[in-house]
């Protein structure tokens, strides 16, 4: 058994359930959650500059990531988590950043 076969798995943060259900979100309202933490965000930019909401923001992710880490999912090995969730982030800003929309 090679060390990638013992590794936990840890969910995709674009696998979404069809439909809401037992505390998971579907995609829709994946989208409108994080819609509501991007309007929190740009009614803040009024008076704070954009390059600093982006580090509060990702120190908010950080803090609350850590705590679900700590305190739900009681990871044994948080550099596997750590990496884990790095790659998540590298993912979504690829995507975010190769969309013409944003």
């Amino acid at each position: 058994m090679t060390e990638k076969d013992t590794a936990p798995s840890f969910p995709q943060w674009h696998h979404r359930v069809p439909v809401n259900k037992d505390g998971r979100i579907d995609e829709a309202t994946f989208v409108k959650l994080a819609d509501q933490f991007i309007s929190l965000a740009n009614s803040r930019n009024k008076k704070v500059l954009a390059t600093e909401l982006q580090f509060v923001m990702l120190f908010a992710a950080a803090r609350y990531t850590a705590h679900v880490a700590k305190n739900v999912l009681d990871i044994d090995d948080q550099e596997v988590f750590a990496a884990h969730m790095t790659a998540q982030f590298k993912d979504m800003l690829r995507e975010h950043l190769a969309d013409p929309t944003v």
